[in-house]
């Protein structure tokens, strides 16, 4: 396939920043075309944002039903659909354009609870199985350059057996009550009936503990967690502290913040192994520090285009200009479109997808379950 690939998004209208970002990312490597949306549940904001975003009037929609119908009935309709809706509205949304056979690229988390998650689930492998339908989940820090690095070295055996695992997220933008002052993003994410029972530990906690499993290629068995909410009269939690038992006898701590003063974007991971130990930090994404036992410490870069071997790296530029977020989603988009396009290489298996996304489910469910025993050990 050579042509670009006919995109439609739900969600993203005015104001919204997740659509924004999936939009450029879809644009990056000129893989996709955005020609069809229903950006917004109110008409004239619909509209209005389809204008200013270029999709012709007859295919700016004020519906996602219709809009998955009509596309599904036109000779060229969209390939595949990116949700960028509140939690709440991932499943309906998804759900009916898995049923017309319509690829699906949705951010995270998969649903606002494990109930519609796993009903989901059982859609999406059921149109895969009949209609070969993909179903993708944008936990985007797992296509930075030096993160599939590190997967590429653990997986070699660099580190020997893993046997600690730490990772955080911290940031400080509800540190106030915010939401109280008509910032949008943080008014949805703070409501349950929006987000879903999980406040930080869905938004960015779903983040890291993807993030840890995806480079360690361990299942977590158990966890123990210790959910709090710091913001007065905030109905979601806000900071948790976790731990976790992982297959083989590793051992993690997982700590997420939304209310940690001075923090921005504090994504940070360290794993060690009886071999040896490696730390990444996204705010300074173009380096990795990995430390053999015995050794000196070394200082990894991201060394340009084609870094590592194989398609799955995501470095597009040369060696010294740093590469991050908006590229991070840009790779998955890109490996989609291999994917979709059956080009295919390898990268199916580094693209999050349905079974990831029930998984950071499971996650946030159990995390909740178990703040609310106590921090009691949940299996899950």
């Amino acid at each position: 396939m050579t042509r670009r690939l006919r995109l439609g998004q739900v969600g993203g209208g005015e104001g919204a920043f997740i659509g924004e970002v999936h939009r450029i990312a879809s644009r990056i490597d000129n893989r996709f075309e955005l020609v069809a949306g229903a950006f917004s549940a109110t008409p004239r904001k619909a509209r209005a944002s389809a204008e200013a975003l270029g999709v012709s009037a007859d295919r700016a929609y004020d519906d996602f039903r219709m809009m998955a119908e009509r596309e599904a009935a036109r000779p060229d309709g969209i390939d595949a659909v990116s949700i960028v809706t509140p939690n709440h509205m991932h499943y309906p949304v998804a759900r009916e354009f898995l049923r017309h056979g319509i690829h699906v690229i949705c951010d995270k988390p998969l649903t606002s609870d494990l109930e519609d998650a796993r009903r989901l689930a059982a859609i999406a492998r059921t149109a895969g199985d009949e209609a070969g339908t993909r179903f993708f989940v944008t936990y985007n820090y797992s296509a930075y350059p030096l993160i599939r690095q590190a997967r590429e070295m653990v997986a070699k055996g660099d580190l020997g057996e893993i046997r600690v695992i730490q990772v955080e997220y911290a940031q400080g933008w509800l540190a106030s009550p915010v939401e109280r002052e008509g910032l949008k993003q943080a008014e949805w994410r703070t409501d349950p009936k929006r987000s879903g029972d999980g406040g930080a530990i869905g938004d960015i906690g779903t983040h890291a503990f993807h993030l840890a499993g995806y480079v360690t290629g361990l299942e977590a068995e158990a966890l123990a967690a210790d959910l709090h909410r710091f913001g007065p009269g905030r109905a979601l939690d806000d900071n948790a502290h976790v731990l976790l038992r992982y297959s083989g006898g590793a051992r993690g701590v997982l700590w997420c913040s939304q209310v940690a003063v001075g923090a921005e974007n504090g994504l940070r991971l360290r794993v060690f192994g009886d071999r040896g130990g490696l730390v990444w930090a996204q705010e300074s994404p173009n380096e990795m520090f990995f430390a053999p036992l015995g050794g000196a410490e070394q200082r990894i870069t991201r060394n340009g285009a084609g870094f590592a071997a194989g398609p799955i790296v995501s470095a597009r530029l040369p060696a010294g200009h740093p590469e991050g977020y908006l590229e991070g989603f840009g790779a998955l988009y890109a490996g989609i479109a291999d994917v979709l396009s059956g080009q295919d290489a390898g990268q199916a298996d580094h693209l999050p997808g349905i079974a990831d996304g029930l998984r950071g489910m499971e996650f946030i469910n159990a995390a909740i379950e178990s703040g609310k025993a106590g921090a009691a050990w949940i299996g899950f």
